[in-house]
């Protein structure tokens, strides 16, 4: 049975201890999720166990015999080889078989020894599934969606999201034991990542994933690792039962005078609807069985803090809302946006998706008044109040403030205590609220202006991706902030789980400044619409600050 393990793990940098004697075993048919907060170590977690980081003490042991294949995100290291020979280089030992075969037969002096080391090296490329090799790569390939005609291409001729895709596949390529992914759906569009999702549902052996994308996360992990202090700790059921088991354990512990055969019935009828899974996969089952074993003492909450988002609107909204009419703007020569027309209900959570980052950007700089359209209008109701997150929020931020006094600034109650009120549910602690708002980190400066939305009391709120840079608590938060939010939204964002939950409008604005408008949840639009697939591609833009 295949299984790597990290025995009493040390790692020190500088004086201080990332991970402190960690031990955790990762075994066979398993997958397993690795979160963590902002610079807890995830990323460097995974270089210590594919041997690119060498610990301070213990050791990372792997079965004998057993083949590790990891992610590599050097996009330039292939650049002199072909496609189809950067994929079968993901198993080394292959690639090594086929190159001295053909170097043997390319002599123009075939010796007696030759032969002998030809037929040896045969045996071998045969028993590793030699004469598949290419058929394989190439399946993976289209899997991710490479066109065949780019199959035995130059690395170097390709464009960024092609080469993602490539080491993706080589990572993936001859079946490894085990399977080391750091954020693999970052720039794949959503069709790869629903077939990347299939292969690692149906892949027999074992996966350890480090990912932002809660949607990508409870698709495919039997289990999750949580990194929380320097400690793993290792739970059952995917991110979901994670979080919510979490929670159903604090709300328990609450109600302590419940007796316990009603606590072990509520979290009996909690498991089962985890563990209800229409896929048939190895995964699925692993994942069902390993749930139903659970006691009500193996829950153990998570230490994690969230933040409490919760946006309550001064004053209802009457029923007109915003109609614009017509709006067109070029930028540098391209139409971002041409003749931009619709209207918003009083109802409306409508998200803002595909690939074309900018024209969502400068759509709501000018519905905020930021910015000027070329022709058109838009009018909001006069019973409407906006808040708007910016993407760049760098002139926000800079000044001498402490957080406490740029919050003040925006508070319709002039009075710290209240203001401190809002900091701390976000999770901005006493001392916190003096540090000065240009020293903080991105996912400080989000939180900050979370603060300052929930704090206005507006009935309509505009975020331009407001999860980059947020841990996957603070995503968590928000989720539930939008979800329950009486009011009206307009939103990009890059999270799966926040667009499918919260809209219900999707509207795209396409390349060429045009946009499709539709009454739908984000998963039946992806649905019915193949080329919205590839036209959206997950990018996460957190990056882990492993260098704490």
């Amino acid at each position: 049975m295949a299984m790597i393990s990290a025995n009493n793990v040390t790692l020190r940098i500088g004086k201080k201890a990332l991970f402190e004697d960690v031990n955790i075993k990762f075994t066979e048919g398993n997958c397993y999720g690795i979160i963590g907060a902002n610079g807890a170590g995830k990323s460097t977690f995974l270089k210590i166990l594919s041997g690119q980081l060498e610990t301070t003490n213990g050791d990372i042991v792997i079965t004998p015999g057993q083949r590790l294949s990891f992610l590599e995100q050097d996009h330039f290291k292939y650049d002199n080889y072909t496609v189809m020979d950067t994929v079968i280089m993901g198993n080394e030992r292959l690639y090594e078989i086929m190159k001295e075969k053909d170097a043997i037969y390319a002599k123009e002096n075939f010796t007696d020894e030759d032969g002998i080391r030809a037929s040896e090296l045969e045996a071998e490329f045969a028993e590793m599934d030699g004469w598949d090799a290419e058929s394989n790569a190439a399946m993976l390939l289209n899997g991710l969606g490479i066109d065949p005609s780019l199959h035995y291409a130059q690395m170097a001729d390709l464009n960024g999201n092609e080469k993602v895709k490539i080491l993706l596949a080589k990572a993936l390529f001859g079946n490894p034991d085990i399977l080391l992914l750091d954020e693999p759906t970052n720039h794949l569009d959503l069709d790869a990542i629903s077939w990347l999702e299939d292969f690692l549902i149906d892949f027999e052996n074992t996966v350890i994933v480090v990912s932002h994308d809660r949607y990508f996360l409870n698709k495919v992990c039997t289990h999750i690792a949580d990194i929380d202090y320097g400690k793993i700790q290792l739970y059952a059921g995917n991110y979901d039962f994670w979080y919510e088991s979490s929670q159903l354990i604090i709300k328990q512990r609450k109600e302590a005078n419940k007796k316990k055969e009603e606590q072990i019935k509520e979290l009996q009828e909690f498991i089962s609807r985890f563990s209800a899974n229409a896929s048939k996969s190895k995964q699925a089952t692993s994942r069902k069985r390993a749930l139903e074993k659970i006691e009500l003492d193996d829950i153990k909450p998570s230490s994690r803090k969230y933040p409490y988002i919760d946006f309550r609107p001064e004053r209802e909204i009457g029923n007109e809302v915003l109609s614009v009419e017509g709006i067109t703007k070029t930028i540098n020569g391209e139409k971002v946006l041409d003749n931009i027309t619709f209207i918003v209900g009083h109802d409306d959570k409508i998200a803002f998706v595909g690939g074309n980052e900018l024209a969502k950007t400068t759509l709501f700089k000018i519905l905020v008044g930021e910015m000027e359209p070329d022709s058109g209008t838009y009018k909001w109701g006069v019973t409407t109040s906006q808040a708007y997150f910016p993407k760049d929020n760098t002139e926000e931020f800079d000044n001498d403030y402490t957080i406490t006094e740029w919050l003040t600034g925006y508070s319709p109650v002039k009075d710290v205590t209240y203001v401190r009120g809002f900091l701390g549910r976000m999770l901005f602690a006493g001392e916190d609220g003096v540090k000065k708002v240009k020293v903080l980190s991105g996912g400080e400066k989000v939180r900050c202006l979370l603060s300052k939305m929930m704090i206005s009391g507006a009935n309509c709120l505009i975020f331009d991706e407001p999860t980059n840079h947020l841990d996957m608590e603070s995503i968590t938060a928000l989720n539930e902030g939008m979800k329950r939010f009486k009011g009206v939204e307009l939103f990009s964002c890059h999270d799966h789980q926040v667009v499918q939950t919260t809209a219900n409008r999707i509207m795209e604005i396409l390349p060429n400044g045009t946009m499709i408008d539709k009454i739908t949840t984000y998963d039946e639009y992806l649905a019915s619409d193949e080329m919205a697939r590839k036209r959206t591609i997950y990018t996460s833009t957190e990056a882990e600050e492993d260098n704490n």
